[in-house]
Parts: structure tokens; sequence; C-alpha cells
């Protein structure tokens, strides 16, 4: 670990007025009031400042120094943003047990929202899934297919809560995530000739039996009630996932990377292209 920057602003109070700003990052109200959420570890901090998003502020743990692999990247900021903290502040600042080394503090991205409207597209739309490990790994999944966007309707799982962000790995940075009312969102997309699918125990079509490459939207509801009855009534295909022993089912992240590599193959891998 280097000491980069030679002076940097120290934080040691957890009652500072910046600390304060920060740890109230960790509650969704507080990130809707200000626009910005957190990046946690050096991982999430390389991929933000990769993205060229909006950093107010890295935040680095002062016992530990500034991690190497961002020495670089930090030198072409402000110096003004860049704060060593002691380890009761990074705690008070991060959302795991173990705080990581350094965090930033990130200007929430403004979506494209035309991407999931792209002529044949392909979008993850979410209907009340509320874990956040498993929103963040559906966008993650959604990002390595190539997938135009993410939907999240009511009763999601914010896409900036810590955890979510963690389990997105940096794809939330990749991959545009729209938030909005699906009761409006589904009826566009039909008008606009994408296709609605979603998943049923009780489908005879096979998700392999399905032709992906016409422009869709994947549907996926929560574990405890699947998909609302106003989305139901809009879907145009139902398709199960097989199974060939005991489990009843997939918790709804997997089924969804089963779905959407699916698609994927069809659309490149497929002899019929």
């Amino acid at each position: 670990m280097t000491q980069f920057p030679q002076h940097p602003i120290m934080l040691n109070s957890t009652q500072n007025p910046r600390v304060k700003s920060w740890s109230s990052l960790l509650e969704k109200k507080g990130r809707d009031k200000a626009g910005m959420f957190l990046a946690e570890g050096i991982h999430l901090v390389q991929e933000a400042l990769r993205a060229g998003l909006e950093i107010s502020a890295v935040v680095y743990d002062a016992e530990r120094g500034v991690p190497e692999e961002l020495a670089a990247a930090l030198a072409r900021l402000p110096e003004a943003r860049i704060f060593a903290a002691s380890p009761g502040v990074m705690a008070k600042c991060t959302g795991t047990d173990t705080p990581p080394p350094v965090f930033a503090v990130v200007g929430k991205p403004e979506p494209d929202l035309s991407a999931p409207f792209r002529p044949g597209c392909l979008a993850v739309v979410l209907d009340g899934v509320r874990d956040p490990g498993n929103v963040g790994t559906i966008i993650r999944t959604a990002d390595a297919v190539g997938a135009d966007a993410v939907l999240l309707g009511k009763g999601c799982a914010d896409p900036y809560n810590p955890k979510t962000v963690r389990s997105t790995m940096g794809s939330l940075f990749h991959v545009p995530v729209v938030t909005g009312d699906l009761r409006l969102l589904l009826p566009e997309a039909k008008r606009k000739g994408i296709r609605l699918v979603g998943t049923s125990l009780q489908a005879t079509a096979s998700c392999y039996e399905l032709d992906w490459k016409p422009a869709t939207w994947l549907l996926m509801g929560s574990e405890a009630d699947g998909l609302s009855a106003d989305s139901i009534a809009l879907m145009d295909e139902a398709v199960r996932i097989p199974m060939r022993g005991k489990a009843e089912s997939l918790n709804v992240a997997m089924a969804s990377t089963v779905l959407l590599y699916e698609a994927m193959r069809q659309r490149m891998f497929s002899k019929q292209q």
C-alpha cells in the first residue's frame, strides 16, 4: 500500500458532518435525497472511476493506506475529493461486517431510457424482486449476456442499496438500470412490438423451445409471490425451465441466468442464424 496523496483530509470522528452525510447513503431515503450512493471496495471503486461517473469523494482506511490498484487513478482526482479515515469512520459509512479498505461516494447515473426499446432488444424486467442479492446478481448476468437493460418495477430492491451494488460486481455501471411503473412500461413495450415472456410452473413450453431472437422482455417475479396479476395479464408467452431432479424450482437469480444464457446462445451461437 502506498500513502498517496501526501496530505489527505483526515477524518477521525463519526460525528463529522461529511461522515454523517456519507453514512446516510446506507439508507434509501438518504440516497434519494442526495442522488448519490456508495461503491465499496477496490473493484467497485475502480469500476466507478472507469465508467466516468461523478465521484464526489474517495475515502480510504488511514491505517491501511491507499490501495496500490487505485493510486494512479486517484492521482487524477482533485485532492480535495480524497479522504483518509479512521477504522471507526470506515465502519460507520459501509454496510459490511468487515469494512473495506476504500469506498467512493458516487453520483447515480442517468439511465438510457431508450435502451430497453432498441430494435431486437433483450431486457430483463423484475416485478417485486425484493432481495438485493438477487437483484444485483441478475444485473450482473444481464451485463454478462449483453442484455440491453434491466427494468425494476414496484417492490424491487433499490439498485443502489449497498448489498445490491456489491452483488453486481460493477455491472451496475455497464448496463442501463431503469426503475418505473410496469403498468405503463409493459403496454408501451407491446405497442412497440416487443414480446413479453415470463416463467410459469404450469407452462407446457420449455424455455429451450422458445425462439429468443425477436425483441423480448423477460419478466421475472419474486420467489414468494411470482409475477403480479397485471404482468401475467400482459404476458405473451409463458415458459418453464425443465428440471430432472427433485427440486421444485430455482431461485429467481438462477432462473434468470438460465433463461438469459439460452437467449444469448440462440442469438450468438445458433446454427440457424
